[in-house]
């Protein structure tokens, strides 16, 4: 399944409360800094209401005792409201990293779980920036919703202050509040629809930026720096237009709130000093309203900030749920039955598969049979299925018709563990990590043996060219092995299939990629490893499958002919042409 930008919108608060599931786990947290967060509201509410006893009872009658116990009582507000305002930041800053931290775990373990035909339809850089980029911003999404919620208390503390000093005047005062409900909806509807497109944007240049360095020597080869150079500002162009709307929207929404807030503290100026001059009210009493007031219009402006990150993370959550949940998306299935050595029989039956999102059948009704000890060689020409059919009794991908056995048993009924530990694969393009030689010729093993790994790599004829080496078996070879031949890096796959020691034995054109030198070598070290073993052995040379036990002929996904060698001369045409083309080349 390719998965799609233009999703469907999901139910805001259904996602919401999909994400702060997560958050569950630290429920004590979260309880610490919700007090935190009321004790900070309370705090700010607190700081409001001692403006008037500061105006009314020190610089008005001068009071010597108020002068003393109200800085006092300032200052203890103020370490107050820093304590418990870095016990919440904290507090929840650590749940939210928690949660990232199991979120990207959860995407790991999935996306590396699907199926392989989900990864030939899905770019690579577009799957780093679900796990990387879209988790990142869910990780703000309790924080986000917590300071929504303590701004939301802050108003309802401040109220309390605005409305205890002058219910009449606090009445004019919010009365302008309703207005500031529709900006806040439109705008965070902007941001969340633009924060979709810049998560799908980030995880295209993503993916651009992983296939232009993963194919750097073609570039350079085609001399298209340039143009590639244009791709990316043309994608970094978009990335950045959708960057300036969202700036755009947020901060137009902060003269928006501050114009409404302006209307209902002029209101409040304007009928509070007519109070205060004709002696209806005190100075103390005005200020203490005003300042009340004026932090009650910060909190609003802030409902916007705490709301772009809650959209953001929102937007980010459809994408990174959107695989999680998605029942399209389901893992590969495993058996339940161990497969163990010895190797006695590996049968198709009737087996067919056609590609996702094609018609024509990739392998089509293939009966075949492999006993224990037999050398098989599949030949025929490029895409006669030859790949398609060996990639089958791994299950990398599941055949749509008929049966594959393994020593009698459907290879489904084994675990898919056993399945691919009991067969080695040694193929054109096989891949080493950027680790070192001694790590990749034991990947996959446990507690791998030294004198085991170097007697694999002497067998697969690796140990020389690895002793010249600055580092010996602890050189790191770079990505995908560059600093090594062609030669040099089928050899360490060889080494690495050796330690594996598997009963089955897999190699799907292992030397079609190297000079004549290094072929021979290779070959030489394919040799010892199909010692004793049952070897499937797809070939692009007719020269190294002569002495095949059987040789299958496909062509056009089917196959067309079984034999030696000899018989497949006298009775195969297609047979005929290969040999006759090769023999003439030679």
């Amino acid at each position: 399944m390719k998965l799609q930008s233009d999703w469907k919108n999901i139910n805001s608060l259904k996602l919401l409360k999909r994400c702060l599931s997560y958050f569950a786990p630290y429920k004590f947290r979260i309880f610490i800094s919700l007090i935190s967060m009321a004790i900070v509201a309370g705090c700010s509410a607190a700081a409001a209401f001692l403006v008037k006893p500061a105006l009314d009872d020190i610089f008005i009658k001068k009071d010597k005792d108020a002068l003393i116990f109200i800085p006092i009582a300032l200052v203890v507000v103020f370490i107050l409201k820093g304590i418990f305002r870095f016990l919440q930041n904290y507090e929840m800053n650590y749940c939210g990293l928690k949660v990232l931290e199991k979120l990207r775990n959860e995407l790991h373990a999935k996306i590396i779980r699907l199926p392989i035909y989900f990864f030939d339809e899905n770019q690579t850089g577009m799957l780093m920036s679900r796990i990387l980029s879209d988790v990142t911003l869910i990780r703000s999404s309790l924080p986000s919703l917590v300071m929504l919620i303590r701004q939301v208390l802050t108003m309802i503390g401040l109220l309390f202050v605005v409305f205890y000093r002058d219910p009449y005047l606090a009445t004019m005062a919010v009365l302008v509040l309703p207005i500031a409900v529709y900006p806040f909806i439109y705008f965070g509807k902007k941001l969340r629809k633009l924060g979709r497109k810049n998560q799908v944007k980030i995880s295209d240049i993503s993916s651009f930026l992983q296939e232009v360095f993963s194919g750097i020597k073609v570039v350079k080869a085609f001399a298209t720096e340039d143009k590639e150079d244009k791709n990316f500002q043309k994608e970094n162009s978009r990335l950045v237009n959708i960057a300036v709307k969202e700036i755009k929207y947020n901060e137009l929404s902060s003269p928006v709130m501050e114009f409404i807030g302006a209307l209902g503290a002029g209101l409040v100026v304007w009928y509070g000093g007519n109070q205060v001059i004709a002696g209806h009210s005190t100075p103390g009493t005005f200020f203490s309203f005003m300042t009340a007031l004026v932090m009650l219009y910060d909190p609003l402006k802030k409902l916007t900030s705490a709301n772009l990150n809650i959209q953001k993370a929102l937007a980010g959550a459809e994408r990174v749920f959107q695989i999680l949940d998605s029942p399209e998306l389901s893992i590969e299935q495993s058996g339940n039955k161990t497969l163990k050595p010895p190797f006695k029989t590996l049968i198709f039956k009737d087996v067919s598969f056609t590609y996702p999102g094609t018609s024509c059948p990739a392998v089509k009704n293939i009966n075949l049979t492999i006993n224990n000890g037999e050398k098989v060689a599949i030949v025929g020409p490029s895409g006669a299925g030859k790949t398609t059919l060996v990639n089958l009794i791994p299950r990398f991908y599941l055949y749509d018709s008929g049966r594959i056995y393994i020593n009698g048993e459907p290879i489904e009924n084994y675990s898919l563990a056993s399945l691919r530990m009991f067969m080695g694969i040694v193929a054109q393009d096989n891949f080493l990590f950027n680790t070192t030689i001694f790590e990749n010729i034991c990947y996959g093993l446990k507690n791998a043996d030294k004198k085991k790994v170097i007697a694999a790599a002497k067998a697969a004829y690796a140990h020389d060219f690895i002793m010249q080496l600055p580092n010996q078996y602890n050189t790191i070879i770079g990505e995908r092995g560059v600093k090594l031949s062609g030669g040099q890096k089928q050899r360490l796959t060889i080494a690495r299939a050796i330690l594996k020691n598997p009963p089955l034995l897999i190699l799907d054109e292992a030397t079609s990629a190297l000079d004549t030198e290094s072929e021979r070598i290779v070959q030489q070290a394919l040799d010892n490893l199909m010692q004793h073993r049952t070897s499937i052995v797809i070939a692009h040379r007719l020269s190294t499958i002569l002495s095949s036990d059987k040789i299958v002929v496909m062509d056009k996904g089917k196959i067309i002919a079984i034999g030696k060698h000899e018989e497949l001369l006298k009775k195969c045409t297609l047979y005929q042409k290969i040999y006759e083309m090769q023999f003439a080349e030679e």
